[in-house]
């Protein structure tokens, strides 16, 4: 884990997504890497990334980008890849007012969604070179794919080869949660009845951080004063004191006090400090 430093200099932290990797080679080069692959980390998803690694391998490509086949409409508020009949990408226009559609299937586009995987040693070049220029704004979409798409190989990855979903997830579930309002909605989105993305698959688990925690409990059966949920998520060491919850989601530790009610509510999780304990 590489939390956001000043490496480079006292005065210089990470001036973008490229710039935060350029700025950690030297620890990255130590393990020896033979590929990388580059991710969001605001993106709710579940994905096989060997599959998208494989046709990177297969194709000889300098760049291979996972995208999302979604309605042109949609797609203008994206990066949207022009692809040619083998997935090749021609051309890469940022949020355009008129998106290329996809060969065979114009009323759908390829947007991208910001997962990359690169030889190393030639993300490294690019890497070195984008430092270099002055006009760059040291990003990953801005700079270094349309470089790349100009000037090497780069292909699309579709997302629907490689999603993983179980037998309950009917569609490819990815959420971008770099809002307050899209986060919300993605917590929002487990307490449905069969969520959109499935988090009890217990064939591909989500491995997260994990406390060891009391269970959730629930206090009270007096009338307007009745510890319950329904169409919520629960975690633990919360106590549900005659408190109501519908289609809400609360985090460890959370307290909900009587004759309250929650809806439509993501709590996150309460900390008190030593001092405030004392």
């Amino acid at each position: 884990m590489l939390p956001a430093s000043q490496r480079v200099s006292e005065t210089q932290w990470y001036e973008g997504t490229a710039d935060a990797v350029y700025q950690n080679i030297d620890i990255i080069d130590s393990y020896g890497p033979e590929y990388m692959i580059i991710l969001a980390g605001d993106h709710i998803y579940k994905m096989d990334y060997e599959a998208m690694l494989q046709q990177h391998v297969n194709e000889g490509a300098d760049i291979t980008i996972g995208c999302l086949e979604v309605p042109v409409e949609e797609a203008k508020g994206f990066g949207v890849m022009h692809v040619d009949a083998t997935d090749r990408i021609v051309d890469f226009v940022e949020k355009p007012a008129n998106p290329p559609g996809i060969p065979g299937n114009e009323s759908m586009a390829l947007a991208s969604m910001g997962i990359y995987v690169f030889n190393t040693k030639f993300l490294f070049d690019c890497l070195y070179r984008d430092a270099a220029d002055p006009t760059s704004s040291r990003d990953f979409g801005k700079d270094i794919v349309p470089y790349i798409v100009k000037n090497g190989k780069a292909m699309a990855h579709r997302f629907s080869e490689s999603c993983v979903r179980s037998s309950y997830e009917k569609e490819s579930y990815w959420r971008d949660v770099g809002t307050i309002d899209a986060y919300w909605q993605a917590n929002i989105d487990l307490t449905a009845i069969v969520p959109e993305l499935d988090i009890y698959d217990k064939s591909w688990p989500i491995w997260s951080y994990s406390e060891v925690t009391p269970p959730a409990k629930f206090v009270h059966d007096d009338e307007n004063r009745r510890g319950s949920a329904i169409s919520s998520v629960v975690s633990g060491d919360c106590i549900i004191s005659g408190s109501q919850l519908y289609k809400s989601l609360l985090f460890t530790g959370v307290r909900a006090n009587s004759y309250s009610r929650l809806e439509g509510a993501v709590i996150l999780p309460m900390f008190t400090s030593d001092a405030m304990r004392n």
